[in-house]
């Protein structure tokens, strides 16, 4: 049985947020709330990547654990999902979740929240899946119901976010990072062949400039 999982590729990602729009798009989220975004670490800084991050719905998943009314369940499929009829608006899947993924609808005070909001992985609510206007009011577009994947992976210009089947996802990050390691082996081994040598200055020409013909 498949588990639906997502994969962001920090070497192809290029902070476009074309995925944070598609999501957007897709499901119409509250003002406020973005159910994916990207964030950049050591931005400015050598070594700058950035990563497109939303629920990563774990296999066991802490908002689930600390959840006090059992809102969160887990499909077949690996699925996070979300009741929001349920949902008391507690906050604490929000605080115990690494990834920040659920988020309050609105600003205010603690009691006026609202009910948590969360990725679905376009998958709809809890419920038995019928892509009415009442599920897609609470959770969203059901893509996975017609057999679709995610719309954010989907409109990734670089196809740096991955989504579907874990197995197949890690099949595909694995010929990547094979790949990339065979072309940096035939750079290295083209610099070798050329006979490149480092020009070096006597100290008596240091900080002198020379003329070649």
């Amino acid at each position: 049985m498949a588990r639906m999982k997502f994969y962001c590729d920090a070497e192809r990602c290029i902070e476009c947020n074309g995925c944070v729009t598609a999501c957007k798009n897709a499901n119409e989220v509250p003002m406020g709330v973005n159910r994916r975004r990207v964030v950049t670490i050591k931005d400015g800084e050598p070594g700058e990547r950035s990563l497109s991050v939303a629920c990563m719905h774990c296999s066991d998943a802490p908002c689930q654990a600390v959840c006090p009314v059992d809102c969160f369940t887990t499909t077949k499929d690996g699925i996070v999902l979300h009741n929001k009829d349920t949902c008391i608006g507690c906050g604490y899947c929000f605080y115990a979740c690494p990834f920040g993924a659920p988020q309050f609808p609105s600003d205010g005070a603690f009691s006026s929240r609202g009910k948590m909001d969360k990725c679905t992985f376009c998958a709809g609510g809890p419920e038995e899946a019928d892509n009415s206007p009442e599920e897609f009011r609470k959770y969203g577009s059901n893509r996975i119901a017609e057999g679709k994947l995610p719309l954010c992976a989907e409109m990734c210009s670089t196809k740096a976010l991955l989504a579907g089947d874990a197995n197949i996802v890690a099949d595909i990050y694995r010929k990547r990072v094979v790949n990339r390691a065979a072309s940096a082996l035939v750079s290295s081994s083209s610099l070798q062949q050329t006979g490149f040598q480092p020009t070096v200055v006597p100290p008596e020409l240091e900080g002198k400039a020379t003329a070649t013909e």
